[in-house]
């Protein structure tokens, strides 16, 4: 079996996502629960704007794939990208250092 390493998935909003947003909710973290359920995720959290906490710009996952393909794939099916949350996602290799 392939080793699975990690990958950094960061995802910029569109402009005005809160509604679309708030309505995918409930699948996204579910499959954030199904990577954590199979230890596999990192780490996974949105990006609040600095003056305006209660909204979002994007999100950032980092977790483990069997490759770049599969991270893509994976972030294709995502239930904000299907909900127009998401105006694009920035996927790269992430080699975890610390906390060791």
């Amino acid at each position: 079996m392939m080793e699975q390493q990690y990958f950094m998935l960061l995802a910029t909003d569109i402009d005005d996502s809160h509604e679309a947003r708030t309505a995918a909710r409930p699948e996204h973290l579910a499959r954030l629960q199904k990577l954590d359920d199979e230890n596999r995720l990192l780490i996974a959290g949105p990006n609040p704007f600095p003056d305006e906490t209660d909204k979002v710009s994007g999100s950032l996952i980092v977790a483990k794939f069997n490759s770049l393909d599969d991270a893509q794939t994976w972030a294709e099916a995502e239930p904000y990208a299907h909900a127009g949350v998401y105006e694009e996602i920035l996927i790269k290799p992430f080699k975890k250092v610390f906390p060791s």
